[in-house]
């Protein structure tokens, strides 16, 4: 039963994401996952936050700006961070890098990409459309502190974040999967889930440390 699911997962990734697609079909596969892994996290975000759902559908800005952010924010990060994620796996799954190196990539590229993409996406936000009073500095500023409160899920940084956790499951459990098979003996189906949360877990450690030294 687990060989199959494990099969049944491998090849719903490769036929979503191989190497072999043409970029423009990879890149919507990226997007549709992305937003599926978006969507439940967000709306998760609004019914946990007191009173932001109320104050987003009052007569006013502030659906606006809260959409702006997303779409000038949120959807780049998360596709960006998945897009690198999936993009390491195509390469393993046409052995163009072998499974354990391909897993200690995937953590730096994807806190990496986090970071990076605030760090410009803020300041951009300041210049464009007058977020953080205007100012580019005090964009920068506020970045650090932000992000280190993502994994307590107390921000729309921490929704960027897990969103890419939703997406990154079966991706991490496939990497993971294809670490541990020795031979014709696959690693138990809950062994693949722990494995990924685990992964996640140390992410969210490790963006969480470098946020706090930023």
């Amino acid at each position: 039963m687990a060989n199959d699911r494990d099969r049944d997962l491998l090849a719903w990734l490769d036929r979503h994401f191989s190497v072999h697609l043409p970029f423009t079909r990879f890149a919507r596969n990226v997007a549709l996952l992305s937003l599926a892994g978006f969507a439940p996290v967000l709306a998760l975000y609004i019914a946990l936050a007191p009173g932001l759902g109320p104050h987003l559908w009052a007569a006013g800005p502030a659906l606006g700006r809260f959409a702006r952010q997303i779409v000038t924010n949120g959807l780049p990060v998360v596709f960006v961070v998945n897009a690198l994620g999936l993009i390491l796996f195509a390469r393993l799954r046409a052995r163009r890098i072998a499974p354990l190196p391909a897993l200690a990539r995937d953590i730096p590229a994807r806190i990496g990409a986090f970071v990076a993409l605030h760090l410009a996406i803020y300041p951009a936000s300041a210049m464009l459309f007058g977020s953080f009073g205007g100012d580019p500095v005090q964009a920068l500023r506020v970045t650090g502190p932000t992000l280190a409160q993502s994994a307590g899920f107390a921000n729309l940084s921490g929704v960027y974040l897990y969103a890419t956790l939703v997406s990154a499951l079966p991706l991490h459990m496939a990497l993971v999967g294809q670490v541990l098979t020795r031979g014709q003996r696959a690693a138990p189906f809950p062994v693949l889930i722990l494995a990924a949360l685990v992964i996640f877990a140390a992410q969210a450690l490790l963006l969480t440390v470098l946020a706090a030294l930023l």
